[in-house]
């Protein structure tokens, strides 16, 4: 339990009064702001020194102020309260305490007393704050972004500090001290606490009715979430000022929609970017990086992307080539874009220090480079030896950084690779390394530093390809890094336990606002083995970003690696994801959208089912279908919870009523997926060898019946798949609305956009699944199966279908 015994708790409001977006007071000697953001968003703020911090990190990106909210002031002896027509913020006097209502009575946040009484609305001990809330001892905790343990994070306390997870220097502080037996001791251990990424964002369910409330500290310092009591859990960060967001709820969605309304959502990415990307920690040169390329053509294997990490360097020097083994990284790079791969370079953080070096020696000429407090440049250590570290927390810094990006990616590489940028400093301590020439501590901008990083490395790219979807992958992160970058989860281990923990650590990246996220499949350490590999391969493919990548020093890792058998399953699986690419960039586009996840959890739409929020073994993939993983060896059956509404096996058509358990069959050859009664799933008709250039000329539609009367809807977007266009309408978006009353079943297709110069469709194959007629009616006019599907007309025009089963 983190320990509060010595903070001074700030126990009388001394004045208040009404401000245009809520109300302002004097708390102990500090000032208190409470600002109404929406109707279901409050904003709450303490001073420091009497002086507020208006942006304490590079988190929200739009003005929460902009809209004014329409609300009630009401004071008396006890309280002051905000009354708008979702919640009900008091403030109360003396003692000093915040509670947040629901106008329906429900609590969103409740202040806790201690065992005298003392309530702990704000408390401090010298730079470090902490608050304690009310909660049940039944009660659910979710988010904080990569998190590892269940999803449910109750009963656990967690650290909110950007680690190089595999550094025995940089996790030393972690593991010392625990007891034997405590997994956190080990840091390999799927309980390890704190991974690479803070997300200051959670969300408390309710028991036993369900509602959630969320709460979002805009602040980068390092903090702590201490969720073990029963009936309270503490949040406490050590320096900087509280600035809470909460929100009022009560569905999830919701709550998410809101949170990324303020820290921005995930940029569309290039579809090549949802395609299989090969990567290895591996001393290649340029011939066997074309072999590699040729080896998954010549094997008839779908891949989109090559990656080259850190041995493609001279000498480990950010921006350059080792050109003896890459004498022509130009070349290489175009025939490689010939026959539709994408390459993709690492880049670290950290420059040699080295005189003579020329990005050294530009970033000392115009000082670039982080320092000390007594003003000498900070230098860590990393893969090159000494290293500096560029002062991303100015813009100067993030302008140069993202020219230096430009001019790497003009070889005709199509996206960039940040490692390491915790900040990772080796041997060396990162905590002398300071931010604006020296004017803040280390702490201010850690757990911000990757996301100031991807902030210059996304200025560069669209400098050097202003047309272009940028994509960039990201080790480390913060809040609002889903509108620069993709990240991956680390330095994993190639064990049972650690696919497990891809899926619960995933779930927690997507409703924390990371919609685009993926483990190392087949774990970066260690050594796989054929079944392993597989079944990571199998559930890889069904997630939002799908590499393949293992550590230098350990068995190959590659599909063909296990052998014929095991190559031609893997495949198999990686067909189905480029079969089902239509599906997943439409719910890449909602995610752009909305904020909400391609991969979440049960719970994110099933909220109020209390068998689904505690399951960590299977997810949804985006709205409509349900993967169940296999999780363990040896397995030949799952038990998998259909949540409410039907179901469909995607390999038996099956049909589930929803609200069940059922048990499985897992052979070698699949993992459970189902398909949402009443979806339409688009399908490309085949797997190409990659995405580049395809617009086929029919997609198929998959109509999954549903079991009852409603209406459903799902949805097909087509466009270029690389450039902004689509954004000024250059796109054909198709909303596949299925009703169904008694046995009469309807599609209707309703199509949006002014289509785009690639487009190519001139017919859906519709394929039913839970009905069999002899004919439907397509717009009017009576159509016959052919070989099981229907052929439909159309190149981008409204439709209707009508049938009967």
């Amino acid at each position: 339990m983190l320990q509060t015994d010595h903070f001074v708790r700030f126990e009388r409001v001394t004045s208040a009064e009404r401000t245009a977006h809520g109300m302002s007071a004097t708390v102990h000697t500090e000032q208190l702001r409470v600002d109404l953001v929406r109707d279901d968003v409050v904003r709450l703020k303490i001073s420091r020194g009497g002086v507020f911090d208006e942006e304490p990190t590079h988190a929200v990106c739009t003005d929460p102020l902009a809209n004014q909210v329409e609300f009630g002031f009401e004071q008396d002896g006890d309280r002051v309260r905000l009354v708008t027509s979702a919640m009900v913020v008091s403030i109360w006097l003396d003692p000093f305490r915040i509670d947040v209502h629901r106008t329906d009575g429900t609590p969103v946040i409740e202040t806790a007393a201690d065992a005298d009484g003392h309530y702990w609305a704000y408390a401090t001990l010298n730079d470090t704050f902490t608050v304690r809330r009310r909660c049940g001892g039944a009660d659910r905790i979710f988010g904080l972004g990569e998190k590892g343990g269940r999803q449910d994070r109750k009963g656990r306390d967690f650290t909110l500090w950007n680690n190089d997870v595999l550094s025995e220097v940089g996790s030393q502080e972690f593991t010392a001290g625990k007891e034997p037996g405590d997994p956190r001791g080990d840091r390999t251990s799927t309980e390890f606490d704190p991974y690479y990424v803070s997300v200051p964002f959670f969300y408390h369910q309710l028991y036993p009715h369900g509602q959630m409330s969320g709460s979002f500290v805009d602040n980068g310092y390092r903090g702590h979430y201490d969720f073990t009591a029963a009936n309270e859990y503490r949040i406490s960060f050590e320096g900087g000022q509280y600035t809470e967001y909460v929100f009022a709820g009560p569905h999830m969605p919701a709550i998410l929609s809101a949170y990324t309304e303020l820290t921005g959502r995930m940029s569309l990415p290039p579809i090549w970017a949802l395609g299989y990307h090969q990567c290895r920690w591996h001393k290649y040169d340029q011939a066997a990086v074309e072999a590699l390329g040729q080896r998954h053509r010549d094997d008839d294997f779908p891949c989109d992307a090559l990656w080259l990490d850190i041995d493609y360097m001279d000498g480990y020097r950010v921006f350059t080539w080792d050109t003896e083994a890459f004498p022509d990284g130009p070349g290489m790079v175009k025939r490689l874009a010939e026959q539709g791969f994408r390459v993709i370079t690492i880049i670290d953080p950290g420059v040699k220090y080295e005189p003579g070096y020329p990005v050294f020696d530009q970033g000392l000429e115009r000082d670039l480079f982080c320092k000390t407090e007594g003003g000498d440049i900070y230098i860590g250590q990393v893969w090159p030896g000494n290293t500096a570290f560029p002062d991303f927390a100015t813009p100067e810094v993030r302008a140069w950084w993202g020219e230096l990006n430009a001019a790497h990616v003009q070889s005709g590489l199509a996206g960039i690779w940040n490692d390491m940028n915790e900040p990772a400093t080796g041997v060396i301590s990162s905590k002398p390394m300071r931010f604006e020439h020296g004017r803040h501590s280390h702490d201010r901008f850690h757990n911000q530093y990757a996301l100031l990083m991807a902030m210059g490395t996304t200025e560069g790219l669209l400098e050097a390809m202003p047309d272009r979807r940028t994509f960039i992958l990201s080790r480390a992160g913060f809040a609002g890094i889903q509108r620069y970058a993709a990240n991956w989860m680390g330095d994993n281990q190639s064990r049972w336990d650690h696919l497990w923990l891809s899926v619960t650590m995933g779930c927690g990246f997507g409703v924390s606002g990371q919609p685009f996220v993926g483990a190392d499949i087949g774990g970066f350490q260690g050594n796989a083995n054929a079944e392993l590999f597989l079944r990571w391969m199998q559930y890889g493919a069904l997630t939002p970003f799908c590499r393949n990548h293992s550590e230098t020093g350990y068995i190959d890792q590659y599909a063909w690696a296990f052998g014929e058998v095991i190559h031609d399953l893997v495949r198999d699986a990686v067909r189905l994801r480029y079969r089902l690419m239509p599906y997943i960039y439409a719910a890449f586009v909602r995610a752009s959208e909305t904020g909400e996840p391609v991969q979440r959890p049960l719970v994110f739409d099933f909220q109020y089912e209390s068998a689904a929020a505690d399951l960590d073994d299977e997810y949804l993939f985006g709205r409509d279908l349900l993967v169940a993983p296999v999780d363990e060896p040896g397995m030949t059956a799952r038990q998998v919870y259909l949540p409410a509404g039907g179901w469909y096996d995607w390999f038996t058509d099956e049909p589930h009523v929803g609200r069940t358990y059922v048990i499985a069959p897992t052979p070698m050859d699949r993992i459970p997926l189902y398909a949402r009664a009443g979806s339409v799933i688009p399908l490309w008709p085949d797997a190409p060898p990659s995405t580049d250039g395809y617009h086929p000329e029919v997609i198929d539609l998959h109509l999954f019946v549903p079991l009852g009367d409603g209406r459903y809807e799902s949805r097909l977007v087509e466009d270029d798949g690389l450039t902004f266009a689509s954004r000024d309408g250059a796109h054909r978006t198709t909303t596949l609305t299925v009703t169904r009353t008694g046995d009469d079943v309807t599609l209707s297709g309703e199509v949006d956009g002014d289509g785009y110069p690639e487009f190519r469709r001139s017919a859906f194959r519709l394929v039913l699944h839970g009905a069999r007629p002899a004919t439907v009616s397509h717009d009017g006019v009576e159509l016959s199966s052919t070989e099981g599907a229907f052929h439909l007309d159309n190149d981008g025009a409204d439709f209707e279908v009508r049938f009967s089963v």
